[in-house]
């Protein structure tokens, strides 16, 4: 009977936990650090969590993709997508060839990691576009605001983000926006465009992956899936309205409290 009842209230916690990633991805993002445990929680393997929460995770970005389709930049998309291509593919595939103790002890700090990179996503962002603002005021030439940067350097920096995502991706925004900036590209809309391309492209191939492996425990994949899906809608409704900082400020303190978590169960 009790086993029963805690069976029950395992697959409650994935409802919400998937229900409120959803709401997180679609208003700041982040929604990883609150599925994923509860993935965890169904007694799910650790790589086959983080696969199973990837594949649930994924059909929100794609629409963000359609969404945004218009600031997509022409010239950098050959650079993005072959490195998407090549780093998630590599990212999961070296996922799934880690051992299961290996990446539970790595978990706390992939975590805080995303944490920290989600953190400081704010401020980097809001001096990226002060930065594009006051270049606009300068009355740059459009040639010199569109010139496409070198693209073999570009793909050597983006290709292990891309990795990253493949490997485990929470709070890879930043990195790729960061990459792209290092390279003169500081138009908010195209910053953020690419960086959800990249981001989509390089969870796809993850997901292919993943599939193909036969990693996705797909009963819980699909409940996760579609109260993510529920989350998503009815945040974006309110994503506008709320406190980009605030909602920065719980994201990230949820990510670290999650890392506390399973520090402290490791210890």
């Amino acid at each position: 009977m009790l086993s029963a009842i805690t069976v029950h209230l395992h697959y409650a916690w994935l409802v919400v936990a998937s229900f409120f990633a959803g709401v997180m991805n679609a208003m700041a993002g982040g929604g990883s650090f609150v599925s994923f445990p509860a993935m965890l929680a169904m007694g799910v393997a650790p790589i086959q969590a983080n696969a199973t929460n990837t594949v649930a995770l994924w059909p929100g970005q794609l629409t963000s993709v359609a969404a945004l389709r218009e600031d997509l930049r022409k010239d950098l998309l050959p650079v993005v997508i072959v490195s998407s291509i090549l780093g998630g593919v590599s990212g999961a595939v070296v996922l799934l060839k880690t051992r299961q103790v290996t990446f539970l002890h790595m978990v706390p700090w992939l975590l805080l990691l995303a944490s920290l990179l989600f953190g400081i996503s704010g401020p980097v962002s809001k001096w990226l576009r002060v930065r594009a603002e006051s270049k606009a005021l300068a009355a740059m030439t459009e040639h010199d605001r569109d010139a496409t940067p070198a693209l073999l350097p570009l793909f050597c920096v983006l290709l292990p983000v891309c990795f990253y995502i493949g490997y485990f991706g929470a709070g890879a925004g930043f990195l790729i926006m960061s990459a792209l900036a290092l390279f003169g590209i500081e138009d908010m809309r195209s910053l953020n465009s690419m960086k959800v391309l990249a981001a989509c492209l390089s969870n796809l191939c993850a997901v292919i992956t993943f599939i193909v492996s036969g990693a996705v425990i797909w009963k819980y994949c699909l409940i996760s899936m579609v109260t993510c899906g529920v989350g998503g809608y009815l945040g974006a409704q309110y994503a506008r309205k709320m406190n980009p900082d605030v909602l920065r400020l719980i994201v990230v303190a949820t990510g670290v409290l999650m890392a506390g978590y399973f520090f402290w169960r490791q210890a």
